[in-house]
């Protein structure tokens, strides 16, 4: 209860905050808060908003799982295969390090400005986040208790089961949950620089036509959605908890020592 009272004042400080920036600048830099409210009711009742925000949605969940998935399963497999990834380690880091935004006139060029180009940048992106944050995860599994855990007469699978899993878990959340906002950055990267919908085409389109309680309803609905990707993610991320092992060989290892 005293977490909400907190938020909601500081959501009352950001809107008065949001009002008063809004009286110093001026509305046509500005728009008011409540302006940006007349201008998000009015494109819900048009269908515009959900038009442009379905679009970056889609591009957005489709690149972060084609991107998730790979990038949350593969360090499970390398993991043990120190040869494999001693090759693929530098091959890996320059694809982490390259900017995607660079190869975002490549994917135009592959796949049009239409929805696959995005799905296709926003996938390069949230899976070298996601591999490389599981790998350290698995990297920082107590080697000990592995130890320990074959001395108790335990084999791959168990280990995997009540060790490495429950200890990874944890960092393949947060990885997917570091990813998430940027998929929806990165769709919206993309709509700026080539596309015809989308809810950063209709910031892109409200800038330019001067309308700034329009681009402010692009950018709050960028912001709820992020929140709402957060927020399953956090769901997930308790139920798959829950499974983790009490008790079990993790435990007794961790007392052994």
């Amino acid at each position: 209860m005293r977490i909400a009272v907190q938020r909601i004042v500081i959501l009352a400080v950001i809107l008065a905050s949001w009002q008063g920036a809004s009286l110093w600048f001026g509305a046509q830099w500005i728009p008011a808060p409540v302006a940006t409210a007349r201008a998000l009711w009015l494109q819900v009742q048009n269908g515009e908003l959900w038009y442009h925000a379905r679009f970056t949605l889609s591009a957005a969940v489709i690149g972060f799982l084609i991107g998730g998935i790979p990038g949350a399963v593969l360090p499970f497999l390398i993991r043990r295969l120190a040869t494999l990834r001693a090759i693929l380690d530098p091959y890996l880091i320059a694809g982490y390090g390259a900017p995607k935004v660079a190869l975002t006139p490549l994917f135009i060029l592959w796949f049009g400005i239409g929805l696959e180009s995005k799905v296709a940048l926003v996938a390069s992106v949230v899976f070298f986040l996601v591999f490389f944050i599981t790998l350290a995860g698995l990297d920082s599994v107590d080697q000990k208790l592995i130890a320990a855990a074959r001395v108790f007469g335990a084999g791959p699978a168990l280990i995997a089961r009540e060790i490495i899993w429950p200890g990874a878990i944890p960092y393949v959340f947060t990885g997917l949950r570091v990813a998430a906002p940027y998929a929806i950055g990165t769709a919206v990267v993309g709509e700026l620089i080539s596309s015809n919908r989308g809810l950063g085409y209709s910031i892109q389109a409200a800038a330019t036509n001067f309308e700034p309680a329009k681009l402010f309803v692009g950018v709050v609905a960028l912001a709820g959605i992020v929140l709402i990707l957060n927020a399953v993610l956090d769901f997930c991320e308790k139920r798959l908890l829950s499974w983790r092992p009490t008790g079990g060989i993790a435990e007794r290892a961790q007392t052994s020592f």
